[in-house]
């Protein structure tokens, strides 16, 4: 199989070719329809600290995996060849793909059996693929660890892959949603998901006083901005990893007993209600489709954010 390989930290990803993985004990192998590319793919290649979160290197990187099941290994019973599939990008048994075992940046993978969840009828491989990682962590952000639910007053920060996607199912929900990014297009986007308001930088949100912010950017000044405007008794959850460091206000959290979170991922529940939102059209992610050759240069225009919605390679 062909696959891009992450070696080390500031170096490019490679075109490499490899054996094929194979369906070993409680496990299948995937052809790999589509895989969507991720902004932490770009932290992993520019800092450090992500060597202590990939398993081992080098491996072909890509956690956002869907396709089709080309061979089932013993002990799998609840799939059969040919059944469309998303891989949870959190795995039960490990570390999932494109950090613990080679992930879907290639033509192939090999995914636990208890790590995949079925596409329903009526979505697209790119729009399951990016409802693994971009659906799954920011669905799980905005209604397990952010608790949203109708009558609250929501900010979103970083309408991009995985904001966009939890703005709109807050917005179907009946939740009130105040979204916040600095890219004009992504403002343009925010209000056709059917938000109330958009701003620019989210100390705009000062009279507002959100109930709950989600931080889908985490570039630093949005968390602690989030933090100084967050209402009362309220929560800010940080989820994107823009910068692994950064310095907050700490009065504001105290005065306010303000709650601020960390959100990683999520599961596979999250992934298929994010499925079901898709089957039924509630939520129609913005989605910029690129091929298997074009992988590195769509990573670096993620860097040079330069994307509007979330990338994801369809396989020839």
């Amino acid at each position: 199989m062909r696959g891009w390989e992450f070696t080390t930290t500031n170096e490019p990803l490679k075109l490499v070719e490899k054996p094929d993985p194979q369906a070993t004990e409680g496990r299948v192998l995937i052809e790999v329809k589509a895989a969507g590319l991720c902004h932490s793919d770009v932290g992993a290649l520019r800092d450090e600290k992500w060597l202590n979160i990939i398993e081992h290197t080098p491996i072909i990187m890509g956690h956002e995996v869907a396709g089709v099941i080309k061979e089932v290994g013993p002990g799998v019973t609840d799939y059969k060849v040919g059944d469309r599939v998303g891989v949870c990008p959190v795995s039960k048994v490990g570390m999932g793909p494109g950090y613990g075992y080679d992930g879907g940046y290639a033509d192939l993978v090999s995914a636990p059996a208890v790590d995949l969840v079925p596409m329903p009828e009526g979505i697209t491989f790119a729009q399951a693929a990016a409802g693994t990682d971009a659906g799954m962590t920011s669905y799980h952000a905005m209604f397990q660890t952010g608790g949203a639910k109708p009558g609250m007053k929501v900010g979103v920060i970083g309408i991009g892959g995985l904001g966009q996607i939890a703005a709109r199912a807050a917005v179907v929900q009946g939740i009130d949603v105040y979204a916040v990014d600095v890219s004009p297009k992504a403002r343009e986007l925010a209000k056709e998901l059917g938000v109330k308001e958009v701003f620019e930088d989210v100390k705009e949100l000062a009279d507002i006083a959100p109930d709950l912010i989600v931080d889908y950017a985490g570039f630093g000044t949005t968390t602690s901005g989030a933090i100084d405007v967050i209402a009362p008794g309220g929560t800010v959850v940080l989820v994107g990893m823009g910068k692994l460091e950064s310095t907050i206000n700490t009065d504001p959290l105290i005065l306010k007993a303000a709650t601020l979170k960390g959100s990683v991922g999520g599961d596979g529940h999250d992934i298929a209600e994010v499925y079901k939102l898709m089957a039924s059209g509630d939520i129609d992610p913005t989605i910029t489709e690129i091929t298997f050759d074009e992988i590195w240069e769509g990573i670096l225009k993620l860097e040079r954010h330069e994307v509007t919605g979330r990338l994801v390679a369809i396989m020839d």
